[in-house]
């Protein structure tokens, strides 16, 4: 109790730093100790979820907890209460930023105040195996399943249509899909059966990224998008993402997952697969992954569609900072960040 204690005292002291839910000890007594007692409340399961997961920094957890977890899943419920419909989260993040412990620990929080809800991801969207088969046999620089153009975006259409109906009483169905099926390919999997919910976490790797206006951009632009090859190929995927509007159209907030070097997801990717195989599991080499990161900047470069989006304040509502270390450096709002 007494380490909770010192934890939130400190975080207070520096509430500038994580400018977007900031409390300032004078003027938002009611939401401290709102914020506070909930604290209190879920840090152990946190721990324990979080250790569960291989999470093993307690320090580092419990101030991502007041400063994120907890004002986060505040803010989805006083959202839901004040759309009085389900709410749907959209988070874009890459390899490694947390995407999957964000949602956990959400859902884990959501609960303990009483809310459902579920959490989907972009990848549940992929096209079938035998259906990016034909499509790679048309387009045969759909090497790997990931860019625009490899997912079922009217049935995610359809399912955030359905989740963010006000009465629902029917039962919703959630595809799924299974990343170990057909040799490591993937495929659909046995969709999830849920009754309605209040809130809706939809993560994933562009969720929510705007095609580019203007195709000339790609014709000076940075590494690996290198040869005309290459920006022809950049060219087409941006063409692709105008599909997936529709869908980004559904989400009621978007927040980004942004490491301060977007380079640091092929070393986060080389490092995961490193601790898989040293379980005694297959795994990519690392020259493999170096060409498997790649292929995805070529693709949707970072610097020409996350950059701009973290810049956006009608399209973006929150911006996580992530170190080097995987810790966060500062959460902010884009409006908040142009002005400092």
């Amino acid at each position: 109790m007494e380490d909770y204690t010192n934890i939130i005292a400190e975080e207070l002291a520096n509430a500038g730093k994580n400018q977007a839910f900031g409390l300032h000890q004078q003027s938002d007594r009611d939401s401290i100790e709102t914020r506070s007692q909930l604290f209190h409340t879920v840090a152990p399961d946190i721990l324990q979820l979080c250790q569960d997961m291989g999470l093993t920094d307690t320090e580092s957890i419990l101030r991502t907890l007041w400063n994120l977890w907890l004002p986060l899943s505040l803010e989805l419920v006083a959202e839901r209460q004040k759309l009085n419909r389900p709410v749907v989260q959209g988070i874009l993040g890459g390899q490694g930023t947390g995407k999957t412990t964000l949602a956990e620990v959400l859902r884990l929080i959501l609960e303990e105040l009483d809310y459902t809800s579920v959490t989907f991801s972009l990848d549940d969207l992929y096209k079938s195996y035998i259906e990016r088969q034909q499509l790679q046999r048309y387009d045969p620089r759909l090497i790997w399943r990931g860019p625009p153009g490899t997912h079922d975006v009217e049935i995610g259409v359809d399912l955030l249509d359905k989740l963010r109906q006000t009465k629902r009483r029917k039962p919703v169905i959630v595809p799924r899909f299974d990343k170990s099926a057909c040799q490591g390919a993937g495929d659909k999997a046995q969709p999830e059966v849920i009754n309605p919910v209040d809130i809706i976490i939809f993560e994933g790797w562009f969720v929510g990224v705007r095609p580019v206006p203007d195709n000339r951009i790609f014709d000076n632009a940075p590494d690996p998008i290198n040869t005309p090859e290459d920006i022809q190929f950049a060219k087409d995927i941006n063409d692709r993402l105008f599909d997936y509007v529709a869908l980004w159209h559904r989400l009621d907030r978007l927040m980004v997952l942004f490491p301060e070097d977007y380079r640091l997801s092929k070393q986060w990717r080389i490092e995961a697969e490193q601790k898989m195989k040293a379980t005694g599991r297959g795994g990519m080499k690392d020259e493999e992954i170096e060409q498997f990161v790649e292929y995805f900047w070529k693709a949707l470069h970072p610097e020409l569609f996350i950059t701009p989006l973290i810049r956006n304040p009608i399209l973006t509502d929150l911006v996580v900072a992530i170190k080097r270390d995987r810790t966060i450096d500062k959460i902010y709002r884009p409006e908040h960040n142009q002005k400092t």
